[in-house]
């Protein structure tokens, strides 16, 4: 089974990626890890992209599909995997299919957990976290809340929201999504990949709808 989750930020894609590839023994192939792997082995792709990482700038479209086509190339390659997080794009999309194709992997399915912009942000924007070193509690202002507002439970450590949090970056990746990823749900619709579900309520009440797309 080789299966892409696409969804706008915050929407659980890692969750249910990290769930699918345990309980289905699928890899998980995500790009962060593989650029790290790449810049730690110094691979020709890892050499040219890290002075992107260092200095803290987008790695651009090129370089990532040339980190995937990399992975795949390998004697190692996965033969069922799911990918998180990439594509994010129509040209990533395309990149990503030649490589399937030239690996003889044709993709199973492609899941788009939807969720709307408020749910994402109000989802988003409320979760909290503590700083303290051998504590890190998560706390969620709607869901989960500390018992004092701002404190932690279990340290009374005060509460720190990471910048991606804050409205304002919220809204900003949401804008980047419906431009840029948007496009790849007509795109996997017209191939005859695309299954969709609602990406809110409980973590096991999604997976289990998504399995559920995976087997129809």
């Amino acid at each position: 089974m080789r299966i892409i989750l696409i969804g706008p930020p915050g929407c659980g894609k890692g969750t249910q990626a990290k769930l699918l590839c345990k309980r289905m023994k699928l890899e998980h192939i995500g790009t962060g890890d593989l650029l790290r792997e790449a810049i730690r082995n110094e691979t020709s792709v890892g050499r040219r992209a890290k002075p992107f990482v260092e200095t803290g700038n987008l790695v651009p479209d090129e370089l990532v599909n040339d980190l995937v086509s990399e992975r795949f190339q390998r004697e190692d390659r996965p033969k069922n995997f799911v990918l998180d997080g990439y594509p994010r794009t129509l040209m990533q999309a395309k990149s990503l299919d030649a490589v399937l194709s030239g690996c003889h992997l044709p993709l199973s399915s492609v899941v788009l957990l939807d969720v709307c912009d408020t749910e994402i942000i109000k989802r988003v924007t409320g979760r909290w976290s503590c700083p303290k070193l051998g504590c890190k509690a998560t706390y969620h202002s709607l869901s989960n809340p500390s018992k004092v507002q701002g404190i932690c439970d279990d340290c009374k450590t005060a509460l720190v929201q990471r910048e991606d949090d804050h409205v304002e970056t919220v809204k900003s990746r949401l804008t980047v999504y419906h431009k840029d990823t948007v496009p790849l749900i007509p795109y996997y619709n017209d191939n005859g990949l695309l299954k969709k579900i609602h990406g809110t309520g409980d973590i096991e009440q999604i997976y289990q709808a998504l399995v559920t797309a995976l087997s129809v």
